[in-house]
């Protein structure tokens, strides 16, 4: 069995020579490399990265991160994917209830202090659900932000041992849009009514973003805050 030393080599050779391989061609080696060790994230704004997988790992896990604080559409997203796509969606919850962090943080805690917040509620779940994974996907595109202009295809995560892909590092929204629609893949409903980024649904951490904004922008406005830190 390859050891994580192995695996930081083969992540680092793999992001060289599948630069310019499609989406697919990622996530199929991923899935020869690692097989049932490899895993897709998603936060459930879309589920292009899922229905990638699951064209070539078939009953593939999506895990998704129940902050306790998301939309009422992102968790129908969620239900839905798993209603209707092979694959198999695990839902990672944070070790306090909204109730219990309040009760030992203080109310509102994102707007307060949303690094702890998001560390709480999305980093260390994540941190213990990917232990049992040696590789994992996200979603991540270099349109999206300055802070994921050069965002590997693969690379490798050093602060969690693993391999880390993003295999639509290279598409562009009207890309993603492209393939959702001639695919029939779900999409978060938010996404019609002019939200470009959907994480939780407090103010503070998702909004509409303004006239002219595009991608994040309405994300964690106004804070200077653009990642919740998982990518980080």
């Amino acid at each position: 069995m390859a050891t994580t030393t192995d695996y930081e080599a083969v992540a680092l050779k793999a992001g060289r020579e599948l630069e310019e391989a499609s989406a697919q061609e990622i996530l199929q080696w991923a899935a020869d490399t690692f097989g049932k060790r490899f895993c897709v994230t998603s936060s459930m704004e879309d589920a292009v990265v899922a229905h990638l997988a699951s064209t070539v790992l078939p009953g593939v896990d999506v895990v998704f991160l129940d902050t306790g604080y998301h939309f009422a559409e992102t968790i129908g997203t969620r239900d839905a994917v798993a209603a209707t796509m092979p694959v198999n969606v695990v839902t990672l919850t944070p070790k306090l209830t909204v109730a219990e962090q309040d009760a030992q943080h203080g109310p509102q805690l994102h707007d307060r202090d949303p690094d702890l917040c998001c560390a709480l509620r999305k980093v260390e779940p994540l941190n213990r659900g990917l232990a049992g994974y040696d590789a994992w996907a996200t979603g991540l595109r270099r349109d999206e932000s300055p802070s994921r202009a050069n965002t590997p295809v693969v690379a490798w995560d050093a602060k969690r041992r693993k391999v880390k892909l993003s295999p639509i590092a290279r598409w562009t929204q009207d890309d993603v849009d492209a393939y959702a629609q001639t695919n029939g893949v779900l999409m978060n409903p938010l996404l019609w009514e002019g939200y470009t980024s959907i994480g939780c649904s407090p103010l503070s951490c998702t909004a509409k973003p303004g006239e002219g904004e595009q991608g994040r922008a309405g994300r964690w406005a106004g804070s200077g805050k653009t990642e919740c830190g998982i990518h980080l």
